[in-house]
């Protein structure tokens, strides 16, 4: 008799001040419901670093499926733990083995559930891996100056000018945000406008140079950012493009008037706003200090630092398949 699926379920019991741990017998009850003739093999992971391991280990330890459901990897955690999540699955379709990923959104942002259609509940993101329908979604590869990795997959916003300064300040709080979240965010965005100088940029969009005195250049896939952000909200995960947001160059008065815009998605129009359609997009520039000193321009992604510039974000178009309606 061939075995059933196998659902590797990879958690950071801390996400969401521990409401990860708390309802993780629900969650893998109602999995392991799903696959009466499988299994749920539970992972908990100690730190950033093991879950990562955790991540690439399960993806390694899937097997085609014959028939019938496939072995799948879910996360379970906040944006971190989706981050971790599909760079595993993304690595693992570039060498041939196409695993599914599952996302229960157990913390404070879940930008990437938003962005790509999963519930915002555990209940109902559980319910849908269970029901074991998937669609296939585009990501971001990015390739550079990146920090310990030859590249890295993002599957909302790569980030490079003030929102990844607010975005690096929020993940350098010493106190944990918890249940503030957005809050926390629109707090710690408030204080870097006092220090925010804009950036000269050095861009090619589809091989196209332009340069630009901007106080952002961001690359989306999905749309979210920064805990519920609508960062770009026209982005689309299965068009085969990415949204390019460039923000120009403010005055601080401006920046502040625009914050509040970006949660409604009501900077769209904003005539400092331009938004472009790109498959590829390099990025290189310096932040430019009030005394007019240069330093190095750095990145996130997915709220993860990525490392320095230059950078290039390419469209990988279907790459992954995620459970979702």
């Amino acid at each position: 008799m061939t075995p059933g699926p196998t659902i590797h379920l990879v958690v950071n019991p801390s996400a969401g001040r521990g409401r990860a741990r708390r309802l993780l017998p629900h969650v893998h009850n109602t999995l392991a419901d799903a696959v009466p003739d499988g299994r749920v093999v539970v992972h908990i992971a100690t730190d950033y670093a093991d879950a990562r391991k955790q991540c690439l280990r399960a993806v390694r330890e899937t097997t085609p499926a014959l028939h019938g459901r496939r072995d799948a990897l879910v996360v379970m955690g906040g944006d971190g733990m989706a981050h971790l999540g599909l760079n595993a699955c993304a690595e693992a379709r570039t060498d041939g083995l196409d695993v599914p990923l599952g996302v229960i959104p157990a913390g404070t942002g879940n930008d990437f559930c938003r962005g790509v259609g999963i519930p915002a509940t555990v209940e109902e993101a559980t319910r849908l891996v269970a029901e074991g329908r998937t669609r296939r979604i585009d990501l971001t590869e990015v390739t550079g100056n990146l920090v310990g990795a030859d590249r890295a997959f993002v599957g909302s916003v790569v980030s490079t000018g003030y929102d990844a300064r607010v975005n690096k300040a929020t993940n350098d709080f010493r106190f944990p945000i918890g249940p503030l979240g957005p809050l926390a965010y629109g707090a710690l965005a408030l204080g870097e406008v006092a220090r925010f100088t804009p950036l000269d940029y050095r861009i090619e969009i589809d091989g196209q140079p332009r340069e630009l005195s901007s106080v952002l250049v961001a690359v989306a896939n999905a749309g979210h950012f920064g805990g519920g952000m609508k960062i770009v909200p026209q982005a689309d995960v299965t068009d085969g493009l990415l949204d390019v947001l460039l923000v120009g160059d403010l005055k601080r008065r401006q920046v502040l008037e625009l914050l509040p815009k970006l949660y409604r998605g009501a900077h769209v129009g904003h005539p400092a706003v331009e938004f472009v359609r790109a498959r590829t997009v390099r990025i290189d520039g310096e932040a430019v200090g009030r005394d007019g000193s240069r330093s190095p321009m750095f990145a996130m992604g997915d709220g993860e630092s990525l490392g320095g510039v230059p950078l290039n974000a390419t469209v990988r178009p279907g790459l992954i398949a995620v459970f979702r309606a």
